[in-house]
């Protein structure tokens, strides 16, 4: 019997022990799926708090047909995407042919030099449409007709929104590049 199986069968008998583990075993990475769709830490906190009480009440669903941590990853993404639905906080917005099928997963948005932080932080300040399907899509790997589907949107607008937000996030990019080109730049002159 593996390790998750046992946390999860002793979650499933409401030991505090074995909840404690489970939230302390994936609460930091669970936290950072939230951090991605919330616009502040303590937002973050709450959705990851309401997740968890979802976790502890569903456990006994889950049948071991994805690694657990999928599967506690969704619900905090289903978590984020009701509570941001809720308070009305995604405008989306459709730009009919303005994404290009086929080379959706293809482009490069020059992220290989990118410090982790930064990126995050340039994500996190995409409109909330944009990032909601940026998140969904290049880091979640939904694909654009299941996130049509979780979000009530039509297809062609999640595919606009991931055009747009990477668009934008090349924009910050290339911004960013050029920040530290000149930071870099005036620093070797003045030696």
């Amino acid at each position: 019997m593996s390790n998750d199986q046992q946390i999860v069968e002793a979650c499933i008998r409401q030991e505090r022990v074995a909840q404690r583990k489970l939230y302390e075993q994936f609460s930091g990475k669970l936290f950072g799926v939230a951090m991605r769709y919330m616009k502040d830490r303590e937002e973050a906190q709450d959705v990851l708090q309401d997740a968890f009480v979802k976790i502890f009440r569903k456990i006994d669903t889950f049948r071991f047909d994805c690694p657990l941590e999928a599967w506690m990853r969704k619900i905090v993404v289903n978590t984020a995407l009701k509570v941001l639905q809720k308070n009305a906080q995604m405008k989306w917005v459709d730009i009919d042919g303005q994404y290009d099928l086929e080379d959706q997963n293809q482009q490069n948005l020059g992220l290989e030099n990118m410090k982790m932080d930064t990126l995050l932080g340039m994500v996190n300040e995409l409109p909330e449409g944009s990032r909601m399907v940026f998140n969904l899509y290049a880091i979640e790997g939904y694909k654009h007709h299941e996130i049509a589907e979780m979000l009530g949107i039509n297809e062609g607008t999640s595919k606009s929104q991931y055009s747009r937000a990477k668009n934008l996030l090349s924009e910050k990019i290339v911004k960013e590049n050029n920040r530290l080109a000149k930071s870099r730049s005036e620093y070797e002159r003045g030696f």
